[in-house]
């Protein structure tokens, strides 16, 4: 088993379920029944997944301590809490998933499906492949233009060996080629940190879906240690707006996950990507777009009078996951724009995300019912 968890728990029953589970997920578990030792072991090993019953002592001191971790700080935390236990106070001590009392099989399994796509890809989006690869760096506003070779390079970023005496900073446009790919990545990088003598790292900014699915499939196929991705879940799409979507789903990502969305109407089909900004577990997730180009507003348009031409059309939506934001959720959504028009699903993900499931359900049916146009359609 590639994937490991950490499981802090004393408790024989949930521990049972939890083997059985992680089990049959293919997922290892490394067991420890006190605080201290899941400590020692935070800061020695690795693990993809942290798993807590906030029960114990000093637990949301576990689960604060692996985001301090260098090694574990993006792996993906689990809280086992009590029922009159509120999502929010399980989210503030650095839970992404929570389970709640008693354990069963069944929604254990929910829940680690979806916690498993993120393993998967938050492990795979730290492999770095030593790769040499012309590259050309082209700098927007000086036009200095710079041919280097790289040294790794992943999913978020590459090393490169640069000319010495020269010491380039800020954003360049970047162009290179994968081996036994036909085309040519064009992207936008800035540089994130200098090494040792001609060495230095390049940080990707603001890919393409495209180029980042063909980037994201060159390391899948080429990584020493590459694990296939689970694939897509497939989800109902409730509300769509020019700002975000609302995905019914019974294994819902955690906020701030990124996500793609691939959809398709009739003839129209959509590519996009998000970011969760609010989840209801069991039920469905929030999403709002990272996109803002004309390309991706003039295509959701299209998708939107095709589904409100069409109210009976139930469209096919797939979402998998590509990793864990960094940023704090909670002044991300200002960073964004759908545009230059008020967007009422997004107000609703950043004004009412702390309302309870059926609460929440109930605005969007009031804004359902309101329908502005071009502001959101609904398939419910």
């Amino acid at each position: 088993m590639s994937l490991k968890a950490l499981v802090l728990c004393s408790d024989e029953k949930i521990v049972r379920v939890l083997r059985r589970t992680l089990g049959d997920l293919e997922i290892g578990v490394e067991l420890c029944t006190n605080a201290d030792s899941a400590l020692r072991k935070l800061t020695r090993d690795r693990f993809e997944a942290i798993i807590v019953d906030c029960a114990g002592p000093r637990s949301a001191e576990v689960l604060l301590s692996a985001r301090r971790a260098p090694c574990n700080k993006r792996a993906v935390a689990v809280a086992i809490v009590e029922p009159v236990v509120g999502l929010r106070s399980a989210f503030d001590i650095g839970a992404h998933f929570v389970l709640y009392k008693p354990v069963s099989t069944e929604r254990a399994k929910s829940s680690f499906r979806a916690a498993r796509a993120l393993m998967k890809r938050e492990r795979r989006r730290n492999s770095r492949i030593p790769i040499l690869i012309p590259v050309t760096l082209s700098n927007p506003t000086t036009g200095v233009d710079l041919k280097v070779s790289t040294l790794d390079l992943s999913e978020g970023g590459m090393a490169i060996k640069f000319p010495r005496g020269r010491r380039p900073a800020g954003r360049w446009n970047l162009a290179f080629s994968l081996p036994a790919c036909e085309t040519s990545l064009e992207l936008v990088a800035e540089f994130a940190w200098e090494g040792t003598g001609a060495q230095a790292g390049l940080r990707f900014m603001e890919m393409t879906p495209e180029t980042s699915h063909q980037l994201c499939s060159w390391i899948s196929r080429n990584a020493s240690d590459a694990e296939k991705d689970d694939p897509p879940e497939q989800c109902r799409l409730s509300d769509l707006s020019l700002g975000g979507c609302y995905l019914e789903i019974s294994s819902p990502f955690p906020v701030s996950t990124r996500v793609t969305l691939s959809m398709r109407a009739a003839h129209a089909e959509l590519r996009a990507e998000g970011i969760v900004r609010v989840m209801h577990p069991d039920t469905g997730m929030g999403v709002e777009f990272t996109q803002a180009t004309p390309e991706h507003r003039r295509a959701l348009e299209k998708f939107l009078d095709v589904l409100n031409d069409n109210r009976d059309l139930l469209p096919e939506l797939l979402v998998e996951p590509e990793g864990l934001e960094t940023e704090s959720p909670a002044s991300a959504p200002e960073q964004a724009s759908s545009g230059e028009t008020e967007d009422p699903l997004l107000e609703l993900f950043r004004s009412q995300a702390g309302l309870s499931t059926e609460s929440f359900r109930e605005e969007l049916r009031k804004q359902r019912r309101a329908e502005p146009p071009k502001s959101a359609t609904t398939h419910a």
